[in-house]
């Protein structure tokens, strides 16, 4: 089973606060990243936790909007994940934060592809 929460937070400074994210975590995750898009791993035993399987969350800079999609193996993982990413974003957009994270939470199939929340 894979976890997955979805949240657009408006605002307009969205690639420069998902390179920071970015740039951020690549000293010690697995990330990838452009102005428009990002893609950051958490492994499963990232600071001694030992999840059932490595998390990830895909970032999106729109015109208005950061587009954050998380999926994780446990639900304290993914709420761990949902927090972090929160107050990491908050830090850098320290001049507009509080930002508004309306995390929409799904269920997806291993098998299949997730679903995401609009």
């Amino acid at each position: 089973m894979i976890l997955v929460s979805t949240v657009r937070v408006p605002t307009t400074h969205a690639s420069r606060y998902l390179q920071q994210l970015c740039k951020h975590w690549a000293h010690k995750l697995d990330v990838s990243f452009t102005p428009e898009a990002g893609h950051v791993v958490f492994a499963r035993d990232a600071r001694g936790t030992d999840w059932p399987d490595a998390a990830r969350l895909d970032l999106k800079a729109a015109a208005e909007a950061l587009e954050c999609r998380l999926e994780a193996s446990h639900p304290e993982q993914l709420a761990g994940l949902k927090d972090a990413v929160a107050r990491h974003l908050d830090r850098f957009a320290f001049r507009e934060a509080p930002l508004s994270f309306a995390w929409a939470d799904a269920e997806a199939s291993a098998s299949g592809p997730a679903a995401t929340a609009a």
